[in-house]
């Protein structure tokens, strides 16, 4: 719970505790020093400075505090100076995005554990009998923890083996969505709706990354059978180039690829262009767009569904 979150009540007694603490911390430290060898000294050395006395901590920890105070300061500027380097990468493509947020991850958690084991080591706490146990530790919790290293494998083939990458658009099973972070243990999906979806590695199975190439825009409409379906391609062909020009997004086409279906009541043409996946749907509104205004201008009906009845004769009804 955060300070501003708290009723007036918590907070005030969060102070007072805060304020008893910072002042046995003060009595502890001035009082030796500003009444030495007295009776006030004397109680406060056997009472509060058993457990406040940061004077002879200080004094007579010194040399190590200050060595803590050079670890912390050298792994954090040895950490810094690495992820700058890594942040030139990171800008240059989605891969390298990719790889340089995985990179962060392992410079931040490495220079802890490093910062870590340096400063036990500093304050003579045996640092390899603490290996060999977190060794033993560590192999007991992989038994555990299966699952968590299959993510964590999985993660590192979908890095290095380039099976999409951050920004890319995945299709897995029904799901659709951009690929927003890939970590060792999950990946995050935002679908169209603007929902971030959280997958484990190792559940992501017969993805189709479908911004590895250009893909195809299709504008599917009908003309009634009455109409000269030749006229009507010189119309489309005609004007592929100008629909070119009002839709900027296209990166090939749009190309006429013919007749797609003999409806019941229509004949079915289809147009395609080739565009990034990003902009697939919006190209394709926008092909049906000038497509209609396109048959509207040239007077080239589209029919509506039709339902033919057919009735009976007055004398079939009669027999």
């Amino acid at each position: 719970m955060k300070f501003k979150e708290m009723g007036k009540k918590e907070k005030l007694n969060l102070i007072i505790v805060l304020a008893v603490v910072f002042v046995l911390l003060l009595v502890s430290i001035l009082g030796p020093i500003v009444f030495p060898n007295t009776m006030f000294s004397s109680i406060i050395d056997n009472s509060i400075g058993k457990f406040f006395n940061l004077f002879d901590f200080f004094k007579n920890n010194y040399v190590v505090l200050i060595e803590t105070l050079a670890i912390i300061f050298f792994m954090w500027l040895i950490s810094k100076v690495l992820l700058i380097i890594v942040s030139v990468f990171k800008a240059k493509s989605f891969r390298g995005t990719t790889i340089a947020n995985l990179i962060n991850s392992t410079i931040k958690y490495l220079s802890f554990i490093i910062a870590i084991f340096l400063i036990l080591s500093a304050w003579n706490v045996p640092t390899p009998t603490l290996l060999a146990g977190a060794g033993i530790i560590g192999l007991a919790i992989s038994f555990g923890a299966q699952s968590l290293i299959e993510d964590i494998f999985s993660g590192l083939f979908i890095i290095f083996e380039k099976q999409y990458s951050v920004g890319d658009i995945i299709q897995i099973g029904d799901f659709r969505g951009t690929v927003k972070e890939i970590s060792l243990r999950v990946t995050k999906f935002e679908d169209i709706n603007g929902d971030i979806k959280i997958i484990n590695n190792s559940d992501i199975r017969g993805a189709i990354n479908t911004t590895s190439s250009l893909s195809k825009a299709i504008c599917e409409i009908s003309i009634g059978y009455d109409e000269d379906i030749e006229r009507v391609e010189l119309i489309i062909n005609k004007n592929l180039h100008e629909i070119r020009n009002n839709i900027p997004k296209i990166v090939e086409g749009p190309y006429y690829v013919g007749v797609q279906n003999l409806g019941d009541s229509s004949v079915v043409l289809r147009v395609i262009a080739l565009v990034n996946e990003n902009d697939r749907y919006n190209v394709m509104r926008s092909l049906n767009r000038e497509m209609k205004i396109l048959f509207d201008k040239n007077n080239v009906s589209i029919p509506f569904p039709q339902l033919v009845v057919h009735e009976a004769k007055k004398d079939e009804v009669k027999e």
